[in-house]
């Protein structure tokens, strides 16, 4: 799936960073970087944007103002030094909020949102993830997942073939994984329903892992891993 993308940023060093990072990643073309949102009237009129990535202080005219005057927004991330604005980028249903400076890491999270938001219902055509690690970034699909493990400060994604070894928290995973297909069994692990090979106890079995059940959830996860799919006599 690839979008097209649209920023507008009033300081050039900002605005040069974020259309390298747009760069790095293959499902994002850029189709106009913009100083004011004024200037980038006529791009939303000749061309389908699909994600804007917006700052909000900016002269002449705000992003949030200039937010609200769109009659059909494309996905929004907000991209700005001042914290206070979260809530109404928000209640405006910006995708994401990022905080300068950020990271590219950062960055992917933002676009895997939007990636998310903008699948239609039903079957995914791009059944994938994106992340950084070893100073790459790594398209990961979702089939090929095991389990996600959490370490101190970061997360190894466990697939058929490798390990992933990348600085997320858990739960930035957990909200782009797809719930039908994953589901959290411990606070540090996530597990593929679909590679589940058996249930023994306070243990699911996958390959030669063995990983525990919360005590807390157990009950409740178990439900939802054989909902549907236990035959009973």
């Amino acid at each position: 799936m690839k979008l097209n993308c649209v920023i507008i940023e009033d300081e050039p060093l900002a605005r040069k960073g974020l259309e390298g990072f747009v760069r790095k990643l293959e499902q994002l073309v850029v189709v106009g970087s913009f100083s004011n949102p004024l200037k980038a009237l006529e791009c939303f009129k000749t061309e389908q944007i699909d994600v804007l990535f917006l700052d909000i202080k900016m002269p002449e005219m705000t992003g949030l103002a200039f937010l609200k005057t769109l009659e059909h927004p494309p996905a929004v991330v907000i991209t700005t030094a001042y914290p206070n604005y979260a809530v109404q980028g928000f209640e405006l249903n910006v995708v994401d909020y990022l905080l300068k400076p950020f990271s590219f890491d950062r960055f992917v999270m933002a676009v895997n949102k939007v990636m998310k938001r903008l699948e239609p219902s039903g079957h995914k055509e791009d059944d994938f993830m994106f992340i950084k690690c070893d100073n790459k970034i790594e398209k990961i699909m979702f089939a090929d997942i095991l389990f996600v493990q959490a370490m101190e400060n970061y997360v190894i994604i466990h697939t058929e073939s490798k390990k992933y070894v990348s600085y997320l928290t858990l739960k930035s995973v957990e909200d782009f994984l797809p719930e039908n297909l994953f589901v959290k069994i411990h606070k540090s692990y996530i597990v593929s329903l679909q590679k589940i090979d058996a249930i023994e106890g306070q243990t699911v079995l996958i390959r030669d892992h063995r990983i525990k059940f919360s005590k807390n959830n157990k009950e409740e996860v178990l439900n939802l891993i054989t909902k549907n799919r236990f035959l009973k006599r």
